[in-house]
């Protein structure tokens, strides 16, 4: 009745072959030059980025040029070859001034990005930091101390890009709670670091900024997702660095490097003003923490943030100051060690390197035992990775919208992209056989 009633109110009319393909391959041809115009848009924001770089790096050079002709005598190879508290008292004492370690810092920084691509961004405001910190009545404990630090790190008037092209036209406004800190301790900030896309690779690339290479050895990765600061600490173009850390992102490439990386406990460092690609996660969080060649350069970059500046601009930071007693006491400790968690295979290198610092340890009067990790499938499945993918990666996949993936991330994007039944199929199938990489899968499911 309904269908009969239509027939008289609309008109028969033939459908014409030709004009429904010539209405399609329009279609088609609309939607080609859309997704044209927006990878055009991408590449020019892109370009933009690179300018800004080149130009910021151009900057840097010319400043070193010109202090490098003002004092040609400087002992560049005597100051980069200083261990962070030598250098620091003698900055204390006058012995050597806050310029001359800056710009000598920034010239080796320039050669070792030249061969690494480890830098993002220089700091041009580093010159101003420069005056300001000699104009201070106290000499924080970094005084005249150059720092680089990672990218998503706000500093003002710069880019926290997380390597993510959406990012690219957002200046961060203000200085983050870390960086108030270090400035008021003396340090003066001078570069930004490289990272990989959306900080969650264990490589250090992306499509803006390109890939960083390993200090020593081109042909491998400094590690990620805090690879920058790690190929330029370990380049020697900066002596202390701020990377930050949720699945080993200090850790990897201060071990890639052969550097010292420390993970504080969570939220004992302000993440206020460290912006992420993801927001609301809860159950992984993310820390701050310090990368440099050695433990005594960690320690004294911790007691330097862990001061009443750091208590009153971050009120969720627990004001609790670095014990120094408890670090510098020879008390024998007791200490638990384990060469293999039994979740990840150990190369043989990695249990021969605990077992020599389980040597050197017990050498030294300590008392060394021996455990496992309980419940440590549990902990990775349960705990780790379906909290971090709860929502089977679809906020993680959202980041790339508007943008290129970069080619190391590609797998892990696709992965997240498979539809939930084939997520969970797979994770079945390849359970025998892989076990780990079942466990990823069905992680990526997601928990609804």
């Amino acid at each position: 009745m309904i269908q009969y009633q239509l027939r008289q109110v609309l008109p028969e009319r033939k459908v014409d072959p030709s004009a429904a393909l010539a209405l399609l391959c329009s279609s088609a041809a609309a939607i080609v030059v859309w997704k044209w115009l927006v990878k055009r848009q991408i590449q020019k924001k892109m370009e933009k980025a690179r300018r800004t770089q080149n130009e910021g790096l151009k900057k840097m050079a010319k400043a070193v040029q010109q202090f490098r002709e003002q004092v040609p005598s400087v002992q560049t190879d005597a100051i980069l070859s200083l261990p962070l508290l030598e250098l620091a008292g003698r900055l204390q004492e006058g012995s050597l001034s806050p310029k001359t370690v800056l710009y000598t810092y920034l010239e080796k920084a320039l050669e070792v990005t030249q061969q690494t691509n480890c830098l993002q961004h220089f700091i041009p405001e580093c010159e101003e930091q420069l005056q300001e910190i000699q104009q201070q009545r106290e000499k924080g404990l970094l005084y005249g101390i150059p720092i680089s630090i990672k990218d998503h790190i706000g500093h003002k008037g710069h880019l926290s890009t997380c390597g993510l092209v959406q990012r690219l036209g957002t200046v961060v406004q203000e200085d983050s709670v870390l960086v108030k800190v270090l400035k008021r301790q003396g340090a003066i900030p001078f570069a930004m670091t490289n990272v990989p896309q959306s900080l969650f690779n264990y490589d250090c690339s992306n499509p803006v900024f390109g890939q960083t290479l390993n200090p020593f050895n081109h042909q491998k990765s400094p590690g990620g997702s805090s690879g920058g600061e790690g190929a330029l600490i370990a380049g020697g173009g900066s002596i202390l660095g701020i990377g930050s850390d949720i699945g080993g992102s200090i850790r990897l490439p201060s071990s890639f490097c052969g550097l010292c990386g420390l993970k504080p406990t969570a939220e004992r460092l302000s993440l206020s003003g460290a912006s992420g690609p993801v927001s609301g996660i809860l159950a992984v969080p993310c820390a701050l923490g310090p990368m440099a060649r050695d433990v005594d350069s960690l320690a004294l970059c911790m007691k330097a943030l862990l001061c009443q500046e750091m208590f009153q601009l971050d009120p969720t930071v627990p004001p609790i100051p670095f014990n120094e007693e408890v670090y510098s006491s020879s008390a024998p400790l007791r200490v638990g060690y384990y060469d293999t968690d039994g979740y990840f295979p150990l190369p043989p290198c990695m249990r021969r390197a605990v077992r020599e610092t389980r040597d050197a340890l017990q050498a030294a009067g300590h008392q060394l035992v021996p455990f496992s990790p309980p419940g440590i499938h549990y902990v990775m499945t349960e705990l780790f990775l379906k909290t971090f993918f709860a929502d089977g990666g679809h906020a993680w996949l959202d980041v790339f919208t508007g943008d290129i993936v970069d080619p190391n991330l590609k797998s892990q994007v696709n992965c997240c992209k498979i539809p939930r039944l084939g997520k969970k199929l797979l994770a079945l199938i390849l359970k025998p056989l892989f076990p780990r990489l079942a466990d990823y899968l069905s992680a990526l499911g997601g928990t609804r």
